[in-house]
């Protein structure tokens, strides 16, 4: 900016002397950090991995914008806190994300625009999202420097409210809304991304869960046939088409059961004993465990290992069930296994949240299902941004939110010279140490 554009009035002075706020900066960018993730981008290699699942339709001699660009540019969008397609147009000529993609900061052609992100999105078909998809797993795979003898999958579906005439949108009387419900699939050890599938605003039936973990776990398989893999998830998904194909797959899994009077009446005597004692002893709360064998009338006569936790407070008592094929004590495995799988909430709520994964505004489901994927790679940047920090530092653990505004949302002076490119941030910024470790580390990171 010229050195003479003109002063922005509004500011008081300081210590008797005037400010002068004018927009002659010259090439800053207030998201330095964005180089960072794109190294965490160019060894993950997602764009190239989801862009090499989409045929694309036009004439190599008139293509400004590969699809793997696009695609790498929306994700550190994303990733930034701009979650819109309409972002693109705002910063398609800010340096950072420039270079971020790949391009000179300076010299190097613009980003795509809105309309160009906007056809990108309505390109994939159903068949495009199913590689695509295949491709996420081949990714989660990949992310594993060795191969885990056990993996704990945790599935649930979340809310997504819709405003429209969105394929796939129902009105869900549960949540009083039109909505999505799309099914979240995280790995639960480490918090990595497994799955996403946008899908109706209905409960999931059992052929469908059925479908969804038979492809998942032969996809995971493909790469690592001897793993164990466990799959914990709510009442939703302890259908009998689901726990049937598991059984026979040999794949572990404990699920909510719904509470009926045939259940309740198995452990009525162990409730009224567990209340007494609690009165007894005088105690806030007593839980008591039970196990035994059950068969629904779904599941075809067909006995199945049956967990009872009771627990009795002052307010009164609480029964939960759960089924399971798993072995060990019935503490265990209803305390440890599967309230465990709370920790799905938090990250569902970092994807949705932080990343704002539930703008599925577009009018076609297929559009909307490849913007979940786009949300989902900027989760793999930031969730592995995360990892970077040492397990003892407060980084570690931190939000993504809280990790964008340390790190990404850095001020930042981007120069193109001659031989190089120099990028100056402020002396003053208080991370110093900490985002010079991110950096060597992502460097660092194995292809």
């Amino acid at each position: 900016m010229a050195e003479n554009a003109p002063f922005l009035p509004g500011l008081s002075p300081v210590s008797g002397k005037p400010v002068h706020l004018a927009f002659d900066g010259g090439r800053l960018t207030s998201d330095g950090g964005v180089l960072v993730l794109a190294e965490i981008e160019r060894k993950l290699r997602i764009a190239d991995r989801l862009a090499g699942c989409i045929a694309d339709p036009r004439a190599p001699e008139r293509v400004r914008h590969s699809l793997a660009e696009m695609i790498r540019y929306r994700a550190l969008l994303i990733a930034a806190g701009y979650p819109d397609a309409n972002d693109c147009d705002a910063l398609r000529d800010d340096p950072a994300f420039k270079m971020a993609v790949g391009r000179l900061p300076e010299t190097g052609p613009e980003l795509c625009s809105q309309p160009t992100m906007s056809r990108l999105e309505n390109l994939p078909t159903k068949t495009t999202l199913i590689r695509m998809m295949d491709a996420m797993v081949e990714l989660f795979c990949d992310s594993f420097a060795e191969v885990p003898r056990r993996i704990l999958l945790d599935i649930d579906d979340t809310l997504d409210r819709v405003h429209g005439g969105q394929q796939l949108a129902l009105f869900n009387a549960h949540h009083d809304s039109h909505c999505f419900l799309p099914i979240h699939i995280y790995e639960a050890t480490t918090g990595k991304p497994v799955a996403m599938i946008l899908r109706p605003g209905k409960t999931p039936d059992g052929a469908e869960v059925a479908f969804i973990l038979r492809h998942l776990v032969k996809a995971i398989r493909a790469r690592w046939p001897k793993v164990e893999i466990v799959i914990r998830g709510d009442s939703h998904y302890g259908r009998p088409e689901a726990m049937a194909w598991l059984e026979r797959n040999r794949v572990g899994y404990v699920f909510g059961l719904a509470g009926n009077r045939v259940l309740l009446d198995r452990i009525a005597a162990l409730a009224e004993d567990t209340a007494v004692r609690r009165a007894e002893q005088d105690a806030d709360k007593i839980r008591s465990f039970h196990e035994f064998c059950y068969a629904a009338k779904s599941w075809k006569e067909k006995e199945r290992r049956v967990i009872a936790r009771i627990e009795a407070t002052r307010k009164g008592s609480d029964t939960r069930f759960v089924v399971t094929n798993l072995t060990g004590t019935p503490r265990w495995l209803y305390e440890v296994i599967y309230c465990g799988r709370g920790q799905v909430e938090n990250l569902i709520k970092a994807h949705k949240l932080h990343l704002a994964s539930d703008r599925t505004s577009c009018s076609k489901a297929t559009a909307n299902q490849f913007r979940l994927l786009i949300h989902t790679a900027a989760y793999w940047l930031l969730h592995t941004l995360r990892s970077l920090a040492p397990k003892t530092s407060f980084w570690h653990n931190a939000q993504f939110d809280t990790l964008r505004l340390g790190f990404v949302k850095v001020a930042a002076r981007i120069t193109e010279l001659v031989t190089r490119i120099k990028v100056s941030l402020p002396s003053s910024y208080p991370y110093k140490q900490s985002l010079a470790r991110f950096a060597g580390r992502a460097q660092a990171l194995p292809p």
